[in-house]
């Protein structure tokens, strides 16, 4: 995507505004208001073993008012017998009951990982809108396939990237695309954590690691901001290749006709979450979150523009409502019509090839 199309995109998406700042009570309860006059959009979710599941399911029971949750599926008849407080409240169906249930336009996917894509397959030959869980599998072409399927069929895919809906991120996606920090040339990004010997051997199985685990979540960003890269080059090291063969330690170099990127993603990072950041920098300002999970940022400028002054300063923006409640309301506007999605299957695609190739994969 050339970068002023990339601007001109960035700038009309609704979620996001450098006035993120200054959102007001008022126009949140109008919005409440207004979305209690419409119709309740029925989802279920199908899986609990997905890392993300129970936090996606806990804010999926507070946007009530705009989706009807209808019950949720485990097809794993292991997990299905251990599905506990975390779910209460909804009812435990099978797969075929939920996806033939009267008047049901959503499905969110939780599944584990290796299941993410034949589920997602099922719920759209059923005609259904979904939430589909990252990382979507370690073969492109199923990905493209699935994508494919969602085109024609007109549906909506939504991918579970958790910066998407960030209000941090969301002011910098804004801000680049209005041109504050002026042309890119450098972005950095650290995504990393540190786990125990049990999530090591679950990690183990994919060829991946880390990076295929966790930087996923930054190169959606990246991509947010910059674009496909034209060459992906990765670096990995495995830090106790005796004990298992987990990819522990990874880095990735992003090249682009005028800027370049790079993403490091650790599993063996002692309070690695508290070092996650995100860093872009153009050639009038720099952007720097960190950690991640916070809503302060450094932002400097070689220029003041409107509140903001010349040199570094910190800025806040408000907390928004969880990051999964953004995309479940973000969601049910697309499905109602009421935005466009600001991520295309085009992105997707884009996203999906650079992770597998910063993981090491061979795509080409």
């Amino acid at each position: 995507m050339a970068s002023v199309d990339r601007r001109t995109f960035l700038a009309g998406s609704a979620a996001a505004g450098l006035s993120l700042a200054a959102n007001s009570s008022r126009s949140v309860t109008a919005a409440r208001v207004a979305r209690a006059k419409k119709p309740r959009i029925k989802i279920g979710q199908i899986g609990t073993g997905h890392a993300h599941a129970r936090g996606v399911f806990s804010q999926l029971k507070q946007v009530t008012d705009d989706f009807e949750l209808v019950g949720i599926v485990e097809n794993d008849p292991k997990r299905r017998k251990a599905i506990g407080d975390a779910y209460q409240g909804v009812k435990v169906i099978t797969e075929e009951q939920l996806l033939n249930t009267k008047g049901l336009q959503a499905v969110v996917v939780e599944t584990e990982v290796q299941e993410l894509l034949p589920t997602a397959g099922r719920c759209i030959d059923a005609g259904m809108h979904i939430h589909l869980d990252k990382p979507a599998g370690e073969n492109l072409k199923d990905f493209a396939s699935l994508l494919e399927k969602v085109g024609k069929k007109k549906r909506h895919l939504q991918m579970g990237y958790i910066y998407r809906y960030h209000t941090a991120f969301q002011w910098c996606y804004q801000a680049v695309a209005e041109g504050l920090l002026g042309d890119v040339f450098e972005l950095h990004a650290v995504m990393s954590k540190k786990v125990g010997p049990s999530s090591r051997q679950y990690l183990s199985r994919f060829s991946g690691g880390s990076m295929f685990e966790i930087g996923c979540h930054v190169i959606d960003a990246m991509i947010r901001v910059l674009g496909p890269p034209k060459k992906t080059t990765p670096f990995a090291r495995k830090t106790h290749p005796d004990r298992d063969p987990l990819v522990d330690n990874q880095l990735a170099i992003f090249d682009y006709p005028n800027a370049i990127a790079s993403i490091r993603s650790a599993l063996v990072e002692y309070q690695g979450g508290s070092r996650r950041q995100f860093t872009v920098c153009g050639e009038f300002g720099t952007f720097d979150l960190r950690p991640l999970g916070g809503h302060t940022f450094r932002l400097a400028l070689e220029r003041p523009h409107k509140k903001y002054k010349t040199g570094y300063q910190d800025i806040t923006v408000a907390k928004g409502s969880g990051i999964f409640m953004s995309a479940f309301r973000d969601m049910a506007a697309v499905i109602r019509g009421e935005k466009d999605n600001d991520y295309g299957l085009d992105h997707e695609l884009a996203v999906h090839a650079t992770l597998l190739r910063a993981s090491g994969y061979d795509i080409d």
